[in-house]
């Protein structure tokens, strides 16, 4: 009798203990699940600030390519520019050339046809025809060159407006350059760091799984 008492009480006591085993895994199982959804929330964290700091990254070399875009238009259009301007040097010089033609002609004919005199081809009278054509061909030459004289002009003033625009452009995207060159290297360190803290967290997301995987696998097994 006495040691089927013994025996009752020792199980009591075993139970307990079980039970008390159980409640401690229990209490450290759940602790380990909060630590887990803490590394979990950090992950997160991490993850959307690397995310963030990856676009505004993007942003940044964005700028610094439309700086670069914005110097090649003014390369392109100075160069437009440059070969129109020598064109119409070109134009005055021939508006010029023509216009002493005009003269010249004009004042042939006006000694033609003060010296007055007789028909026929090579008389005065022919003679004032051919000044007559010439003068007709350099007049109509020179009012050509004065339109393509003044549409250069007119290009020119385009050109030069153009210009202004993307000076004004290209000293905006300067600034916004300046500006994403310094906080390319800020965000290409915060980048750094925050991968190398999500790496760390994952480690430690890692670590604290294979613990809670053991603790849960040693409450199976009781």
């Amino acid at each position: 009798m006495e040691n089927a008492l013994d025996q009752a009480e020792q199980a009591e006591a075993d139970k307990k203990g079980a039970e008390e085993r159980s409640k401690q895994h229990e209490d450290e199982l759940l602790q380990m699940q909060k630590k887990l959804k803490g590394t979990e929330d950090e992950l997160d964290k991490y993850s959307e600030a690397l995310k963030d700091a990856q676009e505004k990254l993007e942003v940044a070399d964005k700028k610094a390519a439309d700086r670069l875009c914005v110097c090649r238009g003014m390369k392109v259009i100075e160069n437009r520019a440059l070969k129109d301007e020598e064109k119409m040097e070109l134009q005055e010089i021939q508006l010029k050339e023509a216009k002493h033609i005009a003269e010249e002609a004009d004042r042939k004919y006006e000694e033609v046809s003060r010296g007055g005199g007789g028909g026929g081809a090579g008389g005065p009278r022919g003679k004032c025809a051919e000044l007559e054509d010439e003068l007709k061909n350099v007049t109509n030459n020179l009012k050509s060159l004065e339109a393509q004289a003044e549409k250069y002009s007119q290009k020119e003033d385009k050109y030069e407006e153009e210009i202004k625009i993307l000076t004004d452009k290209l000293k905006e995207a300067e600034t916004r350059a300046e500006f994403a060159e310094r906080s390319v290297a800020k965000l290409e360190k915060t980048i750094d760091d925050l991968e190398d803290e999500l790496y760390a967290q994952k480690l430690k997301y890692k670590a604290i799984s294979e613990e809670l995987d053991h603790a849960l696998n040693d409450m199976t097994s009781m």
